[in-house]
Order: structure tokens, then sequence, then C-alpha cells
């Protein structure tokens, strides 16, 4: 679809810590033909604030996103499931009663989506020419699946990498959740020592999946173990990258 430009929320994540992936998420959209524009006011999107019970802070951050976003008509890709529900479905909680803005966040969540649900839903590209002779594990994180219900489409790319083999593990969380893994840090770290076992167990060489808050967690338990694997955003296998969050 030549000639589409969208508009690229990067989340907090990727700008402030993994650069790396943003600007493996632009070579993706670009090869795939698509114009992109960056927005500069972007910031948070509220969901850490929203997700620790402080609703009236994320508001705040909600209307600034909403602003921003909404300045063009064209549409929001973001490389994460993560933050993609958040405008999707949490600024429909947010602005549940107060209903000017409500109508101003389902016109945002109508926009909005995340980075493989565009590119095979939006576009109908799959296949964007990738190669890896290289076996890696696939993590379905929890808000992309259970939250936005994008399950194949994550598939559908990463079966298009020539070369690839895929061991797809159980859709179970990695114990990050934002603060669930600082307010119930014991409860967290079982959780991820469980994610680990069954990473070490598929003999790969790289864990690939599409929130970098995921990966971020599974990494660095991975690198505490003195394990070889290292995670990587799907943008980055796509691009080429190798593996790693640095």
């Amino acid at each position: 679809m030549p000639g589409l430009r969208v508009q690229l929320l990067a989340t907090c994540l990727i700008d402030g810590l993994f650069p790396e992936v943003g600007e493996s998420v632009v070579a993706v959209l670009t090869r795939a033909g698509v114009d992109l524009t960056f927005p500069p006011d972007q910031t948070c999107c509220g969901q850490p604030a929203f997700n620790a019970g402080f609703w009236d802070e994320a508001r705040r951050m909600a209307r600034h996103t909403i602003e921003v976003f909404s300045a063009s008509p064209d549409p929001v890709v973001i490389p994460s499931g993560s933050c993609a529900h958040m405008i999707r479905h949490g600024y429909l909680e947010l602005f549940a009663d107060d209903p000017s803005w409500l109508v101003k966040a389902r016109l945002l969540a109508e926009k909005t989506s995340e980075l493989s649900e565009f590119l095979v839903d939006r576009l109908g590209r799959a296949n964007l020419g990738a190669a890896a002779a290289t076996r890696v594990a696939y993590h379905p994180s929890c808000h992309l699946l259970r939250g936005l219900g994008v399950d194949r489409q994550p598939q559908a790319l990463l079966e298009a990498v020539a070369g690839l083999d895929v061991h797809r593990l159980e859709a179970e969380c990695c114990g990050f959740g934002g603060v669930f893994s600082i307010d119930e840090a014991d409860i967290s770290a079982q959780m991820l020592k469980r994610k680990l076992a069954a990473i070490e167990a598929a003999n790969v060489s790289a864990v690939v999946g599409c929130d970098v808050s995921c990966l971020m967690q599974i990494e660095g338990g991975l690198r505490k173990q003195r394990s070889a694997v290292r995670c990587m955003h799907l943008a980055q296998l796509i691009a080429g990258q190798e593996p790693g969050l640095r």
C-alpha cells in the first residue's frame, strides 16, 4: 500500500532504553512501503499510572496523548501490545464518565494498531524479505494475546522469515506486569523462573516478542543465570538486527 502514512508512537521504553528497536520498527515499516511521522511531543501513554491506580495522573497523560495523535488523521502504529491495549481499552475506562473525552478516546482507539497487527491485517504483508537461519522461541505477551487478541499476526510474520525455526512458548506471563514485578516481587520471580526454564528447554538462540517490557524482564533473567540466549523485538528480527537488548 505505497503512499500510506502513519504516526509512530514509539513507547517510553523503546524511546528511552531501546532506541535500536525503534530504528528497526522504522526500517520494517519503510520496507513495507509506509511513510512515517514521529510526533515529537509524544510522551508516556499513562499505562504505568493507570495500572498503579493513579487514574488522575493517567488521565492527564492520556489527554496529552490524545491531543498529540489527534492532530493528524493518519493511523497510529505502536510496536507494543501493552501500550496499544492501553489506548484501545484503558482510555475508554479512564474517560467512561467524561463524554467529550470519551469520544476523542474512541476516535484514537479506532485508528490505533499494534505493529504486527498493522502489517498483517492493514497492509496484508507477512513476507517482508527477512531471513534468519536459526531457532527462536516466540513469547506471546499477555496484553497482546489476551487484551488485543493478536496471535496469528506475529506468527505469520515469523513463519515468513526464510530459514527460521520457531518454537512457540506457552502463553504464560513472564512476571513483569509493570508495577506488579515490584509490588509482588516474589511471585514475579517465580513466574520468571518458569519462563526461563521453558526457554532453556527449547534449545533456542533467541527469544522473540512484540513487547520490550516482557523482553527486558526475560533477558534480565537470562543474563543473571549466564545464559547465552538473548531477546529481540519482532521488528529487530525482520530488520536483520542481532539479538540482544542493549
